[in-house]
């Protein structure tokens, strides 16, 4: 006994009219519960739609270039209702009706916007990769026979099936012609009159690693093929001047470890970041330019947008690579209201759990590598953002005063700017301004 039913689009946070990039699937194709149905591209990061029925597609109601929303209709299924998978599709059922926050496949980036041509540029092996700019190119990769498993493993390698004849049934194009097509195409590309990706750089080096001793190819993840393209782009794009400084957290430390030790019932555990969060506010509020944007919207008329609002992005390392998510409205809460969220963004960062609204609209951004090591490092500017703040780990350093030396527990800071928004001056107030804050955090009342 089988039932069509209609396929809507989940709860995908606070967006609305997002642009469809790919149709994963075609009028035919049989799809298990989670298979993924569509790609959407928010402002921060795409999104794939899984399927949450088990079943084989009858009609497909959107294409690429079509805008939905939270409850747009995109699929019928014809959905088969055996014991094998009557529970797995009531929940799913019951997931979708009730919009819950159930995590959606996504490939988080930094808080940055990517176009599709920018999106399949930074997965794209080499040159050789068809780029889908447009709408058209998109529907042609539609024509081709695959199924929805290959067409995801073809679109992570930014490859136009279109170009592929199959080796399967009636052409069906199966994961061996997609790596076949890429070995062929990798061979072509190691041409001595490559200019470099257009650069007019020497091609990139081609090594048969294997002939100096063992290796392992391993891929890189999604959230790193994309991450790597912004900060790639940023670099390139952004003159980065790095700011280096010291702040005395002495007594902010014992402060922190006293009230850990005092309260340890409470199930928050204050951490240093959530101070350093706190304490960013009063020099965001003097500074103003380092919470703002380049807006270049108007040609020939570039311009500032101060924000009066202040959402910290934090780098957080995860299994897959950096994502950034943002506690909202900081200069508006308590430290351990911070700390507490800080805590639970952090976790659902690793487990991979993260919503689009949660890495979403971040002025200012920390990246802190405090826990692990290191003396000072440059951080790059998370775009459109002009600044971002790198901490290293502190350490126990002599510092002379009043006319003695004594030992001050002192953390690095490497404040990388904008230098089109910022100057040194500037940079180098804000540091000592902030180095003020932390070692007496009651100026971050004031």
């Amino acid at each position: 006994m089988a039932e069509l039913k209609k396929i809507l689009i989940p709860d995908i946070g606070d967006f609305k009219d997002v642009p469809v990039i790919e149709v994963l699937v075609q009028v035919g194709d049989t799809v298990n519960v989670e298979d993924s149905l569509v790609t959407l591209e928010s402002e921060k990061a795409t999104i794939e739609i899984p399927s949450p029925h088990a079943g084989v597609i009858k009609e497909i109601l959107i294409k690429a270039g079509d805008k939905v929303s939270e409850g747009s209709a995109i699929m019928a299924i014809e959905a088969a209702m055996d014991a094998a998978n009557k529970d797995s599709r009531a929940d799913a059922n019951t997931a979708q009706e009730k919009s819950t926050n159930q995590p959606i496949k996504i490939a988080a980036s930094d808080n940055n916007q990517l176009s599709s041509a920018q999106l399949e540029q930074s997965v794209k092996p080499t040159e050789f990769i068809q780029k889908a700019e447009s709408s058209s190119e998109f529907k042609s990769t539609l024509k081709a026979h695959a199924s929805p498993s290959v067409r995801r493993f073809a679109r992570e390698l930014g490859v136009n099936l279109e170009l592929i004849t199959g080796s399967g049934p009636k052409q069906r194009i199966v994961k061996e012609d997609v790596q076949a097509f890429v070995k062929a195409a990798l061979a072509k590309s190691q041409n001595p009159n490559n200019s470099g990706a257009g650069l007019n750089l020497l091609p990139w080096p081609q090594v048969d690693f294997a002939k100096f001793g063992p290796v392992e190819p391993q891929p890189l993840s999604r959230i790193k093929q994309i991450a790597g393209a912004n900060l790639h782009r940023n670099w390139v794009m952004i003159p980065h001047v790095t700011q280096f400084d010291e702040a005395d957290i002495t007594d902010l430390e014992e402060m922190r470890k006293e009230f850990n030790e005092s309260d340890k019932k409470n199930k928050v555990k204050l951490t240093f970041l959530a101070f350093l969060m706190k304490a960013l506010i009063a020099p965001l509020k003097k500074f103003p330019h380092f919470n703002a944007s380049l807006d270049n919207s108007v040609e020939g008329n570039v311009g500032l947008i101060i924000k009066h609002y202040y959402h910290i992005g934090f780098a957080v390392d995860t299994p897959n690579g950096l994502v950034v998510p943002v506690i909202k409205q900081v200069d508006q809460k308590g430290i351990i209201a911070i700390a507490d969220e800080l805590s639970q963004l952090a976790t659902l960062a690793r487990e991979g759990k993260l919503k689009p609204t949660d890495m979403q609209g971040a002025s200012f951004t920390i990246s802190s590598l405090g826990g692990i090591g290191g003396t000072a490092f440059t951080p790059i500017i998370n775009a459109p953002e002009v600044a971002i703040l790198g901490v290293s780990k502190a350490r126990i350093q002599p510092v002379y005063r009043d006319q003695q030396f004594v030992p001050r527990l002192m953390l690095p800071l490497s404040l990388s700017y904008d230098h089109r928004v910022i100057d040194g001056a500037a940079a180098a107030r804000f540091t000592t301004h902030l180095a003020e804050v932390l070692t007496d955090m009651r100026l971050a009342l004031l």
